[in-house]
């Protein structure tokens, strides 16, 4: 009997103390540069992917039209590709940003997402991912936006050639020229204004 109530003071008092401290004392790593904490991946993960899959309406990657995959791309090029970057032979032209995990490469081959159901990247573009840096989209974009990303993300390993010529243009244009003025030549008098 004193064996079993030891057991029951250690699992029902001990180790909640000892996750509390571990949490609450600053021990636990929470930067982005820290190794991940004991069974991190293991557990949202597969939290994740559970929920994702419980929750995400269905739809079959055959109702989209190609319009609606090159429509699916521009909104990638705005909303997604700053994080998730372009096609496998476009480079970054801006610094992108430090997060962990890292984002996945979604239309690179080892970022594919390809074999998920349209309608799991279609959840996660809407509600967006605890602790990644992956925001909830479903506020600030409209329905069909989301599932056009969506179709785009299935369809990553055969682009149309109008989804691929849409992600080519530039994440971030050059700003245009700046405008002439009627400034003065350098060296002469400013013309005065009335």
């Amino acid at each position: 009997m004193g064996k079993f109530l030891g057991g029951l003071i250690i699992g029902f008092i001990l180790l909640p103390v000892a996750a509390a401290v571990y949490f609450l004392g600053g021990f636990a790593p929470v930067a982005v540069s820290d190794h991940p904490f004991p069974f991190e991946q293991l557990i949202a993960g597969g939290a994740l992917e559970a929920r994702a899959a419980r929750r995400a309406p269905k739809r079959d990657l055959s109702t989209f039209t190609s319009a609606d995959i090159v429509a699916g791309a521009q909104q990638y090029q705005r909303h997604c590709g700053g994080c998730h970057g372009g096609l496998p032979d476009q480079v970054r032209n801006f610094p992108g940003p430090k997060m962990y995990p890292e984002p996945p490469q979604l239309l690179k081959p080892d970022g594919y997402v390809t074999d998920d159901p349209v309608g799991v990247t279609y959840w996660k573009i809407k509600n967006g991912i605890r602790m990644t840096g992956m925001p909830s989209f479903g506020p600030v974009m409209q329905e069909d936006q989301m599932w056009q990303i969506a179709a785009l993300l299935a369809s990553a390993d055969k682009l149309p050639p109008e989804a691929t010529d849409a992600l080519e243009q530039p994440l971030f244009p050059p700003p245009p020229p700046p405008k002439a003025t009627n400034a003065a030549p350098s060296g002469a008098p400013a013309k005065p204004t009335k």
